[in-house]
């Protein structure tokens, strides 16, 4: 599908995912069409693949969640620097809620929205991609910045039901990966706001991930306390930068 096609580029990093994790439950004359599970965020992902030999070298074989929270938002299962499993799907829609997108969704309720509330099928897609997530859930706005300063009771659930869906689909990945060695908060919301870091990492505490609250409030690099089983880090992407490093693999020399 042209769509798949398009996306291509930045959900390569993912295509190493074993097959069980790009298909999609549906008939298999469909997902013998490219329907299936790709991932985005990939050009971040790879990047942090990279860096972690440097910077948290004891980590880099290991098992590490990689959490792109920004406007969109997903996790990344990387084994020994290599994606297992990953939230966002077909689309970037799938997985964590966004600043505007809803994330995981029952099909269910897109069917009741088309067959009972008789909503068309594109008054839903401009829901579900632009008024939904955290401007859906607080009715104040997307950018989580606006949310923190705003102190609303609406605006606050938002906030709780993002930390909320990180910690989950950070135990799904844990489970692919068949567990956890730590876990790095990257992009724009992950890099700046210690606030969310420590909603996570308190709901992680079960997992081994004890936040060290001066280093996260300094932000980083690593923010886990010395002996927690699972390390807790804040580890800048940089996409322009692997998007060159790309380049540079196709140029001519």
């Amino acid at each position: 599908p042209d769509m798949v096609q398009v996306a291509c580029f930045d959900t390569s990093f993912h295509l190493t995912m074993p097959a069980v994790a790009r298909r999609l439950a549906l008939p298999r004359a469909i997902t013998e069409q490219g329907v299936e599970r790709y991932g985005f965020h990939g050009i971040s992902y790879e990047y942090i693949a990279s860096t972690l030999p440097s910077v948290a070298p004891a980590l880099a074989g290991g098992r590490v969640v990689v959490a792109h929270l920004g406007n969109g938002a997903s996790l990344c299962a990387l084994h020994a620097g290599r994606s297992v499993d990953t939230t966002m799907g077909l689309t970037a829609l799938d997985g964590l809620p966004m600043g505007t997108r809803c994330g995981t969704l029952d099909p269910g309720a897109v069917l009741y929205l088309l067959q009972a509330r008789g909503m068309s099928a594109d008054a839903v897609s401009d829901m579900l991609y632009h008024q939904s997530g955290l401007l859906g859930v607080s009715g104040v706005a997307s950018d989580y910045r606006v949310l923190e300063k705003d102190g609303s009771a609406a605006a606050q659930e938002a906030i709780e039901l993002f930390a909320f869906q990180i910690v989950r689909q950070t135990g799904a990945l844990m489970a692919s990966m068949g567990g956890l060695d730590g876990i790095v908060f990257t992009a724009g919301i992950g890099e700046n706001v210690p606030e969310l870091r420590r909603l996570v990492c308190a709901r992680l505490e079960g997992l081994g991930v004890l936040l060290d609250d001066a280093a996260n409030t300094r932000g980083g690099p690593c923010i886990s306390q010395k002996g927690s089983r699972a390390s807790a880090w804040v580890i800048p992407t940089d996409e322009e930068t692997m998007i060159a490093r790309h380049m540079l693999d196709v140029l001519p020399e």
